[in-house]
């Protein structure tokens, strides 16, 4: 399941047309109203750029091949010689130094299948390797919600809405206040206690929020549709609770270890889930991203949705081990631009679109992760008050 093609549609189209390949440059129907930091570029410009970018686009699109497969079972033999490894430490987890390594190891493992692994092949980046066993449509990910729900929530429409305050909830997961523009109430005081409780048990929120209850509420989801994913995630939370706190658990009492081996578990788990929230913020809301009213977007052109991914996005500087444990999301300005292409493509492309960027005046926002990090727990300060 590929990101919605950025042409101009209504969200039921878009939610039918995952497989499509975006189609051409609109002809017509410039945005009433243009984000402010793009309000210099003319109709024409937004469609050269919308044509630059597409070319950089195809221009991977034929390069993709063996050395891209290569890559991504690479990193999938990696991952499961580091869980395996990790867990077998787990089994003598009584010895702290193997305590220690399993942890780390296993941290490491669920880290990289979340987020270079689960995310990008859920978005469908290798779905043309025609592999049944690396396709968006069979690969369930090591994370409490289901794949299905997480691809609509995320594919569907947080890309095809990216910071369109009422349309992308991923905009605060329906907790936080994380626009300026949302209407304060007394309960946002709370931000930074709820966000310093979501970090650590994150795929726990994500699996809520997938539910879309408050769509429920407001009568935009049938109560048929809601037990059904209420069942889809029961089962699943079923198989992520018996592989990490029963079986590993259960075997670890073979040598005594079954407590260390089930609190290694826990803390794999809440380590990745801190790093998962880490990094998806940093791509969202650090200084310098921005939001989107529902205005901005009436009539949006292909050349405007991209201008709103580059606008509204935000990338992190490092080394390449960095990139891989970010399942290269610290390119989320390319990420947002080219959800479908394979990630280790992102690096490559970075540079042309920071060019891009800089030609058509529009800001390129970046920063290493301490600074991004820091920045966006700073608006999640800041938006608690009124």
């Amino acid at each position: 399941m590929s990101v919605i093609s950025p042409t101009k549609t209504t969200p039921a189209e878009s939610a039918g047309s995952t497989r499509k390949r975006p189609g051409k440059l609109a002809e017509s129907g410039s945005p009433t109203v243009r984000p402010p930091a793009a309000a210099h570029l003319t109709d024409e410009q937004v469609a050269e750029l919308g044509r630059e970018l597409d070319a950089i686009r195809d221009e991977i699109l034929a390069k993709r091949g063996a050395e891209d497969a290569a890559y991504i079972r690479r990193m999938i033999k990696i991952q499961r010689g580091l869980e395996i490894s990790g867990r077998a430490a787990l089994l003598v987890g009584k010895n702290k130094a193997a305590w220690v390594t399993g942890t780390t190891l296993l941290s490491l493992a669920k880290i990289l299948e979340n987020m270079e692994l689960g995310h990008n092949i859920l978005h469908g980046q290798w779905d043309w390797m025609r592999d049944p066993d690396i396709h968006s449509t069979t690969w369930e990910w090591d994370f409490v919600t289901p794949s299905r729900s997480w691809q609509h929530t995320h594919n569907d429409l947080h890309h095809r809405w990216t910071n369109v305050v009422g349309k992308d909830n991923d905009v605060g997961y329906n907790l936080l206040r994380m626009d300026k523009e949302t209407p304060w109430k007394p309960k946002n005081l709370g931000n930074p206690l709820y966000n310093a409780i979501l970090a650590p048990i994150f795929e726990w929120g994500i699996a809520v929020y997938d539910l879309e209850l408050v769509d429920y509420r407001e009568g935009r989801k049938s109560k048929e549709a809601l037990l059904k994913d209420l069942k889809a995630l029961g089962r699943k939370a079923i198989t992520q609770f018996t592989k990490d706190y029963a079986a590993t658990p259960a075997l670890a009492m073979l040598t005594g270890s079954a407590k260390q081996a089930l609190f290694g578990t826990l803390a794999a788990n809440a380590i990745r889930n801190v790093w998962a929230h880490s990094v998806i913020f940093c791509g969202h809301f650090p200084e310098g991203t921005d939001t989107f009213t529902e205005e901005m977007v009436e009539g949006e052109t292909r050349g405007d949705w991209y201008v709103r991914q580059m606008i509204g996005s935000a990338n992190i500087s490092g080394s390449k081990f960095m990139h891989i444990m970010t399942g290269n999301l610290s390119h989320q300005i390319e990420h947002h631009l080219f959800p479908d292409l394979p990630s280790n493509r992102y690096a490559e492309v970075a540079p042309k679109v920071r060019e891009i960027c800089r030609r058509y005046g529009l800001k390129y926002t970046t920063g290493p992760l301490l600074k991004q990090v820091g920045s966006a727990w700073a608006k999640v300060f800041r938006l608690a008050l009124p």
